[in-house]
C-alpha cells in the first residue's frame, strides 16, 4: 500500500502571513515617513498657550483653558515617544487661578523630561507666572515679557443711570455680598478689603517668581512689560530665540540627562 500523502500548506495561512506581512512593511514605511517629515521635532512635543488664560476647556480664539494645555503637558509627560517639551507661549496672561492649574501640570510634566518656553508676541502677567517653572526661557527681542503684578478692576456707572433715569434696588445678605456692582461705588472698606486680596495674590505671584529666578524684586515689582532683549539683562528669560531655537535647546538638554 501507498503511504498518505503529507497535507499540502493551509492556504489560509498563507494568506494571512502574506497580509501580516503587509501590513507590518506598510506601516514602517508610513512610520518613517513621519519621521523624515517631522526630523525637526522629532522627540519634542510643541504645546501652545495663546489667548488669556482661564480655568476650564475653554479653547477659543481670544482664551485658552488651564484643562487643555495642563491635559496636552501630561500627555507628552507620559509619552515614552517623547524626549523634551516646548511650552510655546503667546499671552498676556490671565486668572492667577488658571496659571496656578497649568504650573500644576507643568512641574509634573518636568519631573519627567525637560520643559522649555518659547515666547512669542507676549509672555505678560500670569504667562509668565507659567514661564518660570519652565526649565529655560527664550524670547525674541521685542517679545513683552514680566509685567509682574495683579489687578482688580471696578467700573462704577451709578451717575449714568441716575442721569438716565435708571434706578438699581438690591436685596442682600451681607454688606460686601454686591461688592462691585456697577451700580454703585465701592466703599472704603471693600477697597482695603480688595487691596488686601490683591496684595496676597502678588505676594504669592512674586515670591514665586524670584525664588525660581534670580531677578531683583526691585526691578520688577512695579509691573511694567519689558522687553525680550532687556529681560536678558535682568535674568527674566535665558535666551534670545525663536521657536526653532528652543526646540533644538530642548533636545540638548533631554540629550544631557
Amino acid at each position: 500500500m501507498m503511504p498518505p500523502a503529507a497535507p499540502g500548506p493551509n492556504p489560509a495561512k498563507k494568506w494571512f502571513l502574506f497580509i501580516l506581512f503587509g501590513l507590518i512593511l506598510v506601516t514602517g514605511m508610513i512610520i518613517g515617513a513621519y519621521y523624515l517629515s517631522h526630523n525637526d521635532t522629532m522627540g519634542v512635543s510643541v504645546i501652545r498657550m495663546e489667548g488669556t488664560m482661564v480655568t476650564g476647556l475653554d479653547s477659543g480664539a481670544d482664551t485658552i483653558g488651564s484643562e487643555v494645555v495642563g491635559g496636552e503637558l501630561r500627555d507628552a509627560a507620559d509619552d515614552p515617544m517623547i524626549e523634551a517639551i516646548v511650552l510655546r507661549v503667546n499671552s498676556p496672561g490671565g486668572t492667577p487661578a488658571a496659571a496656578q492649574e497649568i504650573i500644576r501640570d507643568l512641574d509634573y510634566a518636568r519631573s519627567k523630561k525637560p520643559v522649555v518656553v518659547s515666547m512669542g508676541d507676549l509672555a505678560t502677567s500670569a504667562a509668565y507666572y507659567v514661564s518660570v517653572h519652565a526649565d529655560r526661557i527664550y524670547a525674541n527681542p521685542d517679545t513683552f515679557t514680566a509685567g509682574v503684578g495683579v489687578i482688580w478692576t471696578f467700573s462704577d456707572i451709578s451717575r449714568f443711570n441716575e442721569k438716565e433715569g435708571f434706578n438699581v434696588s438690591t436685596v442682600k445678605s451681607g454688606s460686601k455680598k454686591d461688592m462691585g456692582s456697577t451700580a454703585r461705588p465701592i466703599t472704603d472698606e471693600e477697597q482695603a478689603y480688595a487691596q488686601k486680596i490683591v496684595n496676597d495674590s502678588f505676594e504669592n505671584f512674586i515670591s514665586d517668581v524670584t525664588s525660581r529666578r534670580a531677578i531683583a524684586r526691585s526691578e520688577i515689582d512695579d509691573g511694567r512689560v519689558i522687553r525680550g532683549a532687556d529681560a536678558i539683562r535682568l535674568n527674566i528669560v535665558d535666551e534670545i530665540g525663536n521657536l526653532n531655537d528652543a526646540i533644538n535647546g530642548a533636545k540638548k538638554i533631554a540629550e544631557s540627562r
